[in-house]
C-alpha cells in the first residue's frame, strides 16, 4: 500500500500488532487496506479488523449484495484505494463491470434484482440524507428482516471508516512501478 504516513512492516511490529497482522491475514489473504494504518493504534485495530472480518464475510448478505454496499461507501467517499481493492471482488460476485463504473461515477445503477436496489436505495439515503426515508426503512424490513437490515447499517458504517482512513492517509494500492 502507498500512503501519506510510513505504514509498519511485519518484521518491526510488536507482538499485539503481530497478532492482529496475522489476524489480518489469515482472515483476508492479505493487509491491503486500512490495516497496516490502524497497526498504530493496536486498541483500534483490533476489535476494527474483528469488525471488518464480520462484515465481509459473515452477515446474512450475499457476496455480490456486501460489496454493493461497499462501492457505494466508495463512491460516496470517493476512496480511491476502497474502489481498488473491492470493484474486482464485486465484477468476480457478479455485478456487470458497467454497474461498477456507474457506481464510481456516483450514478445510480440499474441493478438485475428489486432487492439489490433496495440496498443501493437505503445505503445512498444513508449516507446521503444520514437518514433512511420511513417507506425505504419499511421496504427493507420487510425484504431483508430486522437482523439484515442491521448488518446492513454495520456495512455501511464500518466501509465508512475505511473509506475515511484511506482517504485520511491517502491509502491506495501500489501498481507495478510505482514506489
Amino acid at each position: 500500500m502507498q500512503s501519506r504516513i510510513e505504514l509498519p512492516s511485519a518484521h518491526d511490529m510488536d507482538p499485539q500488532q503481530h497478532a492482529i497482522y496475522q489476524s489480518v491475514l489469515k482472515t483476508r489473504g492479505n493487509a491491503d487496506g486500512p490495516f497496516l494504518a490502524w497497526l498504530h493504534s493496536p486498541g483500534l485495530a483490533g476489535p476494527a479488523q474483528q469488525l471488518g472480518a464480520f462484515c465481509r464475510y459473515d452477515t446474512q448478505l450475499s457476496l455480490v449484495e456486501s460489496e454493493l454496499l461497499i462501492l457505494c461507501v466508495a463512491a460516496h467517499f470517493h476512496c480511491d484505494g476502497e474502489q481498488q481493492i473491492h470493484e474486482p471482488i464485486a465484477i468476480e460476485a457478479g455485478l456487470p463491470e458497467a454497474t461498477v463504473a456507474t457506481l464510481r461515477e456516483g450514478g445510480r445503477a440499474s441493478l438485475e434484482t428489486p432487492r439489490l436496489n433496495l440496498l443501493q436505495t437505503l445505503a445512498r439515503q444513508l449516507l446521503d440524507q444520514r437518514r433512511i426515508d420511513d417507506d425505504t426503512f419499511d421496504a427493507a424490513r420487510q425484504a431483508l428482516g430486522t437482523q439484515a437490515l442491521v448488518e446492513v447499517v454495520g456495512i455501511i458504517g464500518y466501509y465508512s471508516l475505511v473509506a475515511m482512513t484511506l482517504n485520511a492517509f491517502e491509502m491506495r494500492v501500489a501498481m507495478p512501478g510505482q514506489a
